[in-house]
């Protein structure tokens, strides 16, 4: 069975995107992009929520990406990608195809096939329905020394405990702390 893991960056207190779609605030060091190129190198699908991949449609593409991070702008371009939309109707970002129906449903179908594992990147509506739907395998987060004032919680408006534990955990020169869960 394919797994389905979930690799979020958030701020000290649990914001993962600030006012306006907001990231400005990660913090993008060497150490952070070699642990983005090796995940990549893992070959998952990447999945996406509508506004996510647009935001990552944006940038990785663009000259922009491949002068300031050309591994990982390779990776995120190369990967095959879903995005869950119900309102996009065409997907301008290479490798990547739109599912638009019941996305729990979607996922347990994906997960059933042979395949590769599956990553969710941002999307923090559909994380919060995937990890209430019992369907996420491995949480991956990364947590910035920042606090902001304003933004949308990681896990917002979830309605069950999501009881995890920790199965490793890294601290980079930046500050940045890798937190890796599994489900209880």
């Amino acid at each position: 069975m394919r797994k389905l893991t979930m690799y979020n960056f958030i701020t000290l207190n649990g914001f993962y995107k600030g006012l306006n779609e907001d990231i400005s605030w990660h913090r993008h060091g060497g150490e952070e992009e070699g642990f983005s190129v090796d995940s990549l190198q893992q070959d998952n699908m990447l999945l996406f929520g509508r506004v996510t991949y647009q935001m990552m449609a944006s940038f990785w593409p663009t000259p922009m990406a491949m002068e300031s991070m050309p591994d990982v702008a390779t990776g995120m371009n190369n990967a095959e990608k879903i995005v869950f939309s119900k309102s996009l109707d065409k997907a301008e970002w290479q490798n990547t195809r739109i599912i638009n129906g019941d996305i729990i449903e979607e996922i347990k179908k994906l997960k059933q096939q042979p395949g590769k594992d599956m990553t969710i990147l941002g999307s923090g509506s559909i994380v919060t329905q995937f990890a209430e739907a019992g369907l996420i395998d491995g949480y991956e987060i990364m947590i910035d020394p920042v606090a902001i004032g304003n933004g949308t919680p990681i896990f917002n408006g979830i309605s069950n405990n999501l009881n995890l534990m920790l199965t490793n955990s890294k601290v980079f020169k930046s500050g940045v702390i890798l937190l890796s869960y599994v489900p209880l």
